[in-house]
């Protein structure tokens, strides 16, 4: 049982790391206007994953300095994701 509640937190963890990736993907694609935002599914699809980030990304974004328009938060977060996960995986053996 253990074991079981272990794999289901570390592949939360992997399916938010994921998520993170596509959000960053999605923001660099629209703001080199690869995609358009008028789209019905881009909207949704953006919006879902803004949905699923922004907490995260929030408080950092209070802490970090702004540096040139460039956004370091999801880089903390999967850095962040990655330091719970591996301390998880380690505390359990």
């Amino acid at each position: 049982m253990r074991y079981a509640v272990l794999e289901l937190i570390l592949t939360v963890i992997d399916l938010y790391w994921w998520v993170v990736i596509a959000s960053f993907v999605i923001s660099w694609l629209i703001a080199f206007d690869v995609i358009n935002t008028r789209s019905q599914a881009v909207y949704s699809i953006r919006r879902a994953l803004a949905a699923l980030t922004e907490p995260l990304y929030e408080p950092i974004r209070r802490v970090l300095p702004t540096m040139g328009g460039l956004d370091f938060s999801p880089m903390i977060v999967l850095l962040g994701l990655q330091f719970v996960r591996s301390a998880i995986a380690h505390s359990f053996g």
